[in-house]
């Protein structure tokens, strides 16, 4: 029996109807802008009238490949510390995206902190809205879902490594994807200055600078630890340094500049 995630949070993050979709991800992305390959990408997660501008930047930036590493925060708190999505389908309104479950029971026999848990995804919005972006530029692509909670730095560290290695020893081109939004709730001036200075650390990957930074500086980026993990990945992998490619903040949008969320699309290479 196919296990079939039905979408969480259509019609209220980005819409539901196939059509209007199509023409709302085209109307934010940039078809001719000329590709680059990537380790590592981190794009925002709210509703796309927000940041749907800066994730359609990102992924317009990157070429995607067949197989893609998706990681995100855990918002509702169900199921597992690192909770696997191994197989079935993602239903979305464009259609199905394949679950790579080759991949996902090779990333969980390559460390004990990954578990198979489906229960983490039902409700989670932050990888369902990154899947039609992803879609739209590779239908064929593949998806390994990873919600994760709070880790600390050494957990963080053996995580980052054991994508890595997975990655190293796969015969197939992967792409780690990171779901995240910046600082939350706050000025849009305030927002501004503190995600700079996490954008700074994730940009020369040091992810100790940047778990730092967010609990010294109260930046409340909600994936923080999938970034930090992603980064460590990348180095491993032999990254070289980020790119922010867009940024923006939902004061932009709403008008209300007391109370925004950041938003940032970032390329690892």
């Amino acid at each position: 029996m196919t296990i079939v995630r039905k979408p969480s949070v259509v019609y209220q993050f980005y819409p539901g109807d196939p059509v209007t979709l199509e023409k709302t991800v085209k109307g934010m992305v940039e078809e001719t802008l000329k590709k680059e390959d990537a380790i590592a990408i981190i794009a925002p997660h709210a509703g796309y009238v927000y940041s749907g501008r800066v994730a359609g930047a990102i992924f317009s930036k990157v070429r995607i490949p067949d197989n893609i590493i998706l990681l995100g925060p855990n918002h509702t708190g169900l199921g597992k510390s690192v909770a696997v999505f191994t197989s079935g389908e993602w239903e979305m309104p464009f259609g199905k995206m394949m679950v790579n479950s080759e991949l996902s029971h090779i990333l969980i026999e390559e460390s004990v902190y990954f578990a198979d848990d489906p229960i983490a995804h039902l409700k989670e919005h932050s990888l369902e809205v990154q899947l039609p972006f992803i879609h739209h530029f590779n239908p064929a692509a593949s998806i390994v879902p990873i919600t994760i909670m709070h880790l600390d730095l050494r957990s963080c560290i053996e995580i980052g490594k054991a994508v890595a290695r997975v990655i190293i020893s796969y015969e197939k081109e992967i792409l780690i994807v990171v779901s995240s939004d910046m600082n939350h709730y706050e000025s849009h001036e305030t927002t501004k200055k503190k995600d700079k200075k996490a954008i700074e650390r994730i940009t020369v990957l040091d992810y100790e600078g940047l778990l730092k930074t967010v609990l010294k500086d109260d930046i409340s980026m909600c994936g923080v630890i999938p970034a930090a993990i992603a980064i460590i990945a990348a180095r491993e992998l032999g990254a070289n340094g980020g790119k922010l490619i867009d940024y923006a903040t939902s004061g932009e949008t709403s008008g209300d500049f007391n109370h925004v969320v950041g938003y940032a699309g970032i390329l690892i290479k």
